[in-house]
C-alpha cells in the first residue's frame, strides 16, 4: 500500500501576514488542489493524507469535496515545523502502508506522471527524491557578504518533492532525529545512515513562496 502525505501547514510568511498560500487561487483552483489532483490521478497511489493548519481543516474538507478527491483518507492538523507536520501525517497512516510519498502542497506543478515515477522508484530503493542539477555557479558565504569559496556545481543538486520512502525507514529516521531540525525528509533519512537516491526532474516543479512565484505558476498551468 502506498500513501501520499501532502503537507500544506506552513506559515506562508513571505506571502504576507495572515496568508495561507495553500488556499490562494491559482488559475481556477486553490494551490493545494493542484497537488491533490496529481496524486488522485496516479494509479500508484492508494491513499492521501492532507496536513494543513488547524484553522484550515473546514476549508480543506470543502476543497476535497469540490474537486472529487476520492483517495483522501484523512485531513490532520500540522505542527509548528514542517517535520512536525510530516510526522503527524505518518502517525495517520494505516498499518498496511508500506511506502509513503511526501509532497509540499506549495508545489502545484507536480504531475500524476511524476508521482507514478517516484512511486515506482521507491520500490527499487528505500529512499528517493526528485531533484535537478544546479547549472548556476554556486558561492559559499560564511560571514557577511564575503565569498569563502566556489563550490563544484557538478556535484550539486537542488532537491524537490515528491520524496518517497519505505515507511519504516522514514519513521525510524524521525525517531532517531530527536530535537535536530531538518528542511526536508531526505535529510532526516541521511542522518540516520540510509542512502537517498535522486530521480532527475525534467519539468518545472518549483515551490511557491512569493507573489512572483504565483504569477509564474499561473502562466505555466493555464
Amino acid at each position: 500500500m502506498t500513501t501520499a502525505i501532502i503537507v500544506a501547514a506552513g506559515k506562508s510568511e513571505r506571502m504576507g501576514p495572515g496568508t495561507d498560500k495553500a488556499f490562494l487561487s491559482l488559475v481556477n483552483k486553490p494551490i493545494v488542489a493542484w497537488s491533490l489532483l496529481a496524486f488522485e490521478r496516479s494509479p500508484e497511489v492508494d491513499r492521501i493524507i492532507l496536513v494543513v493548519r488547524k484553522d484550515q481543516l473546514v476549508a480543506s474538507k470543502a476543497v476535497v469535496q469540490m474537486f472529487g478527491i476520492s483517495k483522501i483518507q484523512t485531513i490532520v492538523p500540522g505542527g509548528a515545523k514542517r517535520q512536525d507536520s510530516v510526522q503527524a501525517g505518518l502517525a495517520a497512516c494505516d498499518i498496511d502502508t508500506r511506502y509513503v510519498i511526501v509532497h509540499d502542497g506549495a508545489r502545484p506543478c507536480v504531475t500524476s506522471e511524476m508521482v507514478s515515477e517516484i512511486a515506482k522508484a521507491v520500490k527499487r530503493s528505500g529512499a528517493v527524491t526528485f531533484g535537478r542539477k544546479i547549472t548556476d555557479t554556486v558561492k559559499r558565504v560564511e560571514k557577511g557578504s564575503a565569498v569563502a569559496a566556489t563550490e563544484d556545481r557538478d556535484k550539486l543538486w537542488a532537491v524537490q518533492t515528491p520524496q518517497a520512502f519505505q515507511i519504516k525507514i522514514l519513521r525510524a529516521a524521525y525517531k532517531a532525529l530527536g530535537k535536530k531540525e531538518v528542511t526536508d525528509d531526505c535529510h532526516a533519512v541521511e542522518l540516520s545512515g540510509e542512502t537517498v537516491k535522486i530521480v532527475e526532474s525534467r519539468l518545472p516543479n518549483f515551490k511557491i513562496t512569493t507573489v512572483e512565484d504565483l504569477q509564474i505558476a499561473g502562466a505555466l498551468l493555464k
